[in-house]
């Protein structure tokens, strides 16, 4: 039976549980069980057609974007879900975001990694692990912690996405959903931090600056702090933290050496 026919539109419970991490190359692509498909969970319901355009206010531009969700477009259900989620023109409605998000991991997960509406099925896993991580208050979305690695595990190894690599190495690195693996961990924060994942690079730069579970090398970890530090938001305290803590023990040959990686790493994404 081919995979999109086990996929059913409640969201059937997801049938598979990892063994162990699987064998991946360097770019990202995994071989083994991390690639099975996950499904959300039946105890999460996807809400119907009628009942989701009941949920949109019906001024018209929120009436063209429901419709064309109902069609099944999924960039349509991935606005209408990030709406929810932030409360964007909508009330905020964290399960209604659930029920879009679902609707399109069920519908696209065995799309092509290079389809146009790629991008957007990934976030949805990545969206949707997120929300097994914390669960919904008040729902029947409990906190699941091997239920967000499954979902991060689809997103980071199928469709290469960086914050789901970014997540999933964080699950392991902290023994979350799955056994403690920091060498496997540490893995998927290298494949985030080098496509430009600015929190996997600060990760990553402050485990190498300070030997956490890595051998110290302490240019390498200035060099990706300092990319992460360009690209943090201003809510990302703790990466300007860690830059400034390294900056200010580093020597001047560290600083010096960092300094060329950078340009190095930049030269090399302009190619």
């Amino acid at each position: 039976m081919r995979i999109s026919e086990r996929i059913v539109v409640a969201l059937s419970v997801m049938g598979f549980a990892l063994a162990g991490p699987p064998a991946f190359a360097f770019e990202g692509t995994t071989v083994g069980q991390d690639s099975a498909l996950p499904v959300a969970s039946a105890a999460s319901p996807v809400g119907s057609a009628s009942a989701l355009r009941k949920s949109v206010p019906t001024n018209n531009s929120l009436s063209a974007l429901q419709y064309a969700a109902e069609d099944g477009h999924p960039i349509a259900q991935w606005k209408l879900g990030r709406m929810y989620a932030k409360g964007d023109g909508v009330a905020q409605d964290d399960l209604r975001a659930f029920q879009y998000f679902s609707r399109i991991a069920n519908a696209h997960a065995e799309d092509s990694p290079t389809a146009p509406q790629a991008t957007v099925v990934a976030n949805a896993f990545v969206a949707l692990g997120r929300y097994y991580l914390e669960g919904i208050p008040n729902s029947k979305i409990k906190a699941d912690a091997e239920r967000a690695r499954e979902m991060f595990s689809y997103a980071a190894s199928y469709f290469g996405n960086a914050d789901a690599q970014y997540d999933l190495a964080r699950l392991y690195l902290n023994g979350i959903g799955a056994p403690r693996d920091p060498k496997y961990g540490i893995r998927w924060l290298g494949l985030a931090a080098q496509k430009g994942q600015h929190q996997a690079q600060a990760l990553l730069g402050q485990m190498l600056f300070n030997g956490d579970h890595l051998p110290r090398q302490a240019a390498r970890g200035l060099m990706w702090l300092t990319l992460a530090r360009d690209s943090a938001g201003p809510e990302e305290a703790w990466i300007k933290d860690s830059y400034n803590k390294a900056i200010a023990k580093a020597s001047e040959d560290d600083r010096a050496m960092a300094l060329q990686m950078i340009e190095h790493w930049v030269q090399g994404r302009r190619d």
